[in-house]
């Protein structure tokens, strides 16, 4: 499916009737253009420019203008992930190189070698799952700096089902030695993580959302890769999640104070290598960790904060659980309708904290 732009002749009106020829897939699928599919606002009412995963080529547009090194990649979904608004300030520096998955984490571990930093972007069930042995050899093996990323990660394609699903990547990813794996939180959290990702060094996976995930930072924060950070302090539980789910966990905090229970919340976006001096420092204060990650819970980050507990030999006794997706394949359905399946919603995170808490 192409990913060009065309542009109606001056005059034409929006639905004018075009051949076959002139008419792109994308506009048709995408639902925008000329189509009249959709107009300036998506299906539910958000602005789709006010759509936090929308910064992406926006941020690496802006950081392109003052270093030369950042270069973006995409395998034919520039507008999902919105690096075309990169493309269309930067097109020399822009390469979509279709529907060839493997083919651009290579080809971006090739231009790292020649002193580029780029971005390879497409669906995280791509990135991860067909990706996987380029981005161990390629990238990590050799610590070239890509920066791998996997947007819509998670169950957030919803309808796509399971070719789409990525609730392994996470587990995956973090088996890959000298490969960092970072999630983002909202949108200014995305921007704080691309700036501090250009001098990182080596290889690094970077996990996106689907781009409608609600705010937790007011402004850009001030973050060092490997430190988690705390958002809300609690003396009673600690919740450690990452990327999407922080936002919900922090609203199940928010629930559990008004019954007058003390919970804290920690951005371990993260995930490798983990700080593992915020997990201990957590477990010590509280005695009761809750994990909670939008992928499975084999080997994600419940599983690298269980190792962490469990193997720091400091025999302390911590009340533990992890929330997130069972080992096996998730269903078909609306995210947020999954989200509550899984009890990965506000109030999923609340039921599961108060049995924890009595």
């Amino acid at each position: 499916m192409s990913e060009d732009t065309t542009t109606l002749p001056e005059g034409a009106a929006p639905d004018a009737a075009v051949d076959d020829e002139a008419q792109e897939q994308s506009d048709i699928f995408n639902g925008t253009g000329r189509t009249g599919l959709r107009n300036a606002r998506s299906s539910d009412g958000n602005d789709t420019r006010a759509i936090p995963a929308f910064v992406f080529g926006e941020e690496l547009a802006d950081l392109a203008d003052v270093d030369p090194r950042v270069v973006v990649l995409t395998a034919d979904l520039a507008r999902a992930n919105r690096a075309v608004d990169f493309a269309e300030r930067h097109p020399d520096r822009f390469f979509n190189v279709g529907i060839a998955e493997k083919n651009m984490i290579t080809v971006a571990a090739g231009l790292a070698s020649c002193g580029y930093v780029p971005f390879a972007a497409t669906f995280a069930s791509f990135a991860a799952l067909l990706g996987c042995e380029q981005i161990r050899t390629d990238c990590a093996y050799p610590q070239m700096p890509v920066r791998v990323v996997g947007h819509h990660s998670g169950v957030s394609m919803g309808f796509y089902g399971t070719s789409h699903h990525s609730p392994e990547d996470l587990g995956i990813m973090r088996t890959i030695a000298d490969l960092t794996v970072v999630c983002a939180t909202d949108a200014n959290h995305l921007r704080a993580l691309l700036r501090a990702s250009l001098d990182h060094p080596g290889a690094m996976y970077l996990r996106l959302g689907r781009g409608r995930d609600r705010d937790v930072y007011d402004e850009v924060p001030d973050l060092t890769i490997g430190k988690a950070i705390t958002v809300r302090p609690g003396d009673d539980l600690t919740i450690i999640s990452t990327g999407t789910e922080v936002e919900p966990s922090l609203r199940a905090a928010e629930a559990l104070a008004e019954s007058g229970h003390s919970v804290g919340v920690i951005d371990m976006f993260t995930v490798s290598p983990l700080d593992t001096e915020a997990v201990l420092s957590a477990a010590a204060r509280t005695g009761a960790v809750l994990t909670v990650e939008e992928a499975n819970v084999t080997n994600g980050l419940g599983t690298a904060v269980a190792e962490c507990l469990f193997q720091s030999g400091t025999g302390q006794p911590v009340r533990f659980r992890k929330v997130g997706i069972p080992d096996a394949y998730v269903p078909v359905g609306p995210p947020a309708a999954l989200y509550a399946h899984y009890g990965l919603d506000a109030a999923g995170i609340t039921k599961t904290a108060k049995e924890m808490l009595v």
